[in-house]
């Protein structure tokens, strides 16, 4: 895509098609629906540098190539998603989908969140009624009663209403129509211009699959859609905010809403090698925060730091573990299979221990509560008590990891005060579990 915005061109454009034929069989409808959208772009004359279709598989897929214009061709059924990117990082382009009713299934969750999300796209919907390019299966807006290659008695299901599914999950612009539409160009000049999310739901004939199975005509489809009771012409307009826009306004610049923590080392480590502790406990027991704590004030210290954590998905109940690496250079690697130092502090956590505990030696320390002591292992065990601190739940853990992290002498005690006054909401009940850690320790 050239980065020139979709502005109004200075020489007219005749055309926005290139020389080249279109490859589509005789009768097909993909060939009356682009020639309305040729004439449609001629219409708002815009720059096509700064207009993109964005395509996916199918015999729509094909359609991007035969326009001088911007292009992004990928995967069936994801043809919205790359739009919605293309139209948050470049609001001002044009952004057009071309997409079949296939799409419409393999993609349906994408067409919900691109309707309620009213992203700025306008997205042409080649309907069909079958997957015209694989063999002419049915497709979600196969008609009830329809032969196809997958159907050969009669489709079962109930067919897709893809234009009131838009429009109750928020579209901006929806239309129902045939390829046949003589103001079909002039609705499509319109939806690209009212930067809405708008969706064109329009029927056509695959005459290499559906109409040999169906004996369709173009009258039989307009009585098909009168028998289903789906309504046609402009069918939703409504003014809502627009994504796209709407998130330039939230975020300036394209700033996040929410300013990185940069932290600059305020104090020295004495660490000359990478160190790797491990903190083990219970889900709810504020172990991540403590070792996140611990990390800032490694990288207060001077210091490069690496967290990784794991518990499971309740969250709330079951393990915590959290393993940190403080080093002096830069960490490329964040698993720790040998820990120099482990801290257990509740049984959910130890049962997540055993291959730490089995691959640590003498010259490693586990720091324990005293019903872990026993811990079998051949690292030096030191008992860490917090009971008798009487801290509250969501300071124990910061408390009996301060003391681990003092009596190995890693960081300094102004680092980890410093890194407790991050958390402004916190920092009295922080610095009073780092307190208590210190007591700890020296007990």
């Amino acid at each position: 895509m050239n980065g020139a915005p979709a502005s109004t061109l200075i020489t007219p454009l005749a055309t926005y098609r290139n020389e080249t034929p279109y490859p589509f069989c005789p009768g097909c409808g993909h060939s009356l629906i682009l020639d309305h959208l040729n004439r449609a772009l001629t219409r708002l004359q815009l720059d096509p540098r700064g207009v993109v279709l964005v395509s996916d598989i199918g015999c729509s897929g094909l359609s991007d190539q035969y326009f001088s214009t911007s292009a992004f061709h990928g995967l069936h059924g994801r043809s919205l998603t790359y739009a919605t990117g293309i139209k948050l990082a470049r609001p001002d382009l044009k952004v057009v989908v071309i997409m079949g009713d296939g799409g419409t299934g393999i993609g349906g969750a994408h067409l919900l969140n691109a309707a309620r999300r009213n992203i700025g796209l306008t997205v042409l919907v080649f309907n069909n009624l079958n997957f015209g390019m694989t063999g002419g299966q049915h497709s979600t807006t196969t008609p009830a009663g329809a032969h196809t290659s997958t159907t050969r008695a009669g489709n079962l299901e109930r067919p897709l209403d893809v234009c009131a599914t838009v429009a109750v999950n928020g579209a901006g612009y929806v239309y129902r129509g045939t390829s046949w539409d003589k103001d079909l160009a002039e609705r499509i000049a319109e939806a690209i211009e009212s930067e809405t999310f708008a969706l064109f739901d329009i029927w056509e004939l695959c005459t290499a699959y559906y109409v040999p199975f169906n004996d369709s005509s173009r009258k039989e489809l307009l009585e098909t859609m009168s028998h289903l009771e789906l309504p046609t012409g402009l069918l939703a307009r409504r003014q809502a905010p627009e994504l796209a826009a709407a998130y330039r306004a939230q975020t300036p610049e394209g700033r996040s809403t929410v300013e990185p923590q940069i932290l600059e080392p305020r104090c020295a480590a004495g660490l000359d090698r990478p160190f790797r502790f491990v903190v083990a406990g219970s889900a709810g027991g504020k172990v991540r925060t403590a070792v996140r704590l611990i990390a800032q004030a490694g990288v207060l210290s001077g210091l490069w730091a690496a967290q990784r954590d794991d518990y499971p998905i309740t969250v709330k109940t079951g393990h915590s573990l959290s393993e940190l690496i403080l080093a002096p250079e830069e960490i490329g690697d964040t698993g720790i299979t040998r820990p120099d130092a482990l801290l257990l502090l509740t049984a959910d956590g130890a049962k997540k221990c055993g291959r730490h505990l089995a691959a640590m030696d003498e010259t490693d320390r586990v720091f324990a509560v005293p019903e872990l002591a026993d811990a079998k292992t051949r690292a030096r065990v030191t008992v860490v008590d917090p009971a008798g601190a009487k801290l509250g739940k969501t300071q124990t853990a910061l408390a009996a990891t301060t003391a681990a992290v003092a009596r190995l002498g890693l960081l300094p005690r102004e680092a980890l005060e410093e890194a407790a006054r991050l958390d402004g909401r916190r920092a009295e009940e922080n610095l009073a579990a780092i307190a208590a850690g210190y007591r700890l320790a020296a007990g």
